[in-house]
């Protein structure tokens, strides 16, 4: 299992695509800790927020970075912080879609996280039942075709961000 900056740098060293699969509605990150309060006092946010450096830092180099997060409203307090942080990311070139699970049925996805690099690895996310990163596990090569079924189910199903954003919170201005 990988964790830390193990896990960190499969974002430098994959090649072409990597695909994210959330569905956790509380992630306890340390680092966030501190701008989750601003953010929930109503302070500004900064321009990382605007476009994401580290989304940025991928796409710039010509790689897809895709995520579909599974969720059900009423958001909690962490999923308003994250989704309003997704335009940054969207405008650094990652593609985002919303599975609200209120609004449409789809079975048949895993209730994991997992990313999906370059289609030719996949790794299942551990979290404690807190929302703390335990680690990444890279699943076997037998595994990879389900993981891309999962993949491609989730991006069938998904809103894109902007759309669901609009619909549930107005134009961002």
């Amino acid at each position: 299992m990988l964790s830390g900056e193990e896990f960190g740098r499969l974002f430098e060293t994959f090649e072409r695509t990597a695909f994210r699969l959330e569905t956790l509605d509380e992630y306890d990150v340390e680092e966030e800790r501190e701008e989750i309060a601003r953010f929930l006092a109503g302070e500004d946010m900064g321009p990382d927020w605007d476009d994401n450096p580290w989304v940025r830092s991928m796409t710039d180099e010509g790689k897809s970075v895709e995520r579909v997060h599974v969720l059900r409203s009423p958001l909690t307090d962490y999923l308003r912080y994250e989704l309003s942080a997704y335009p940054g990311n969207v405008k650094a070139g990652e593609d985002i879609g919303i599975i609200d699970l209120v609004e449409q049925t789809v079975s048949g996805l895993p209730d994991h996280d997992f990313w999906l690099f370059d289609d030719r690895s996949v790794y299942r996310m551990h979290y404690t039942p807190e929302g703390r990163f335990v680690g990444g596990e890279l699943l076997p090569a037998d595994r990879l075709a389900e993981y891309q079924g999962y993949r491609d189910l989730a991006l069938n199903h998904a809103v894109p961000f902007t759309t669901y954003w609009e619909q549930h919170h107005g134009p961002r201005t």
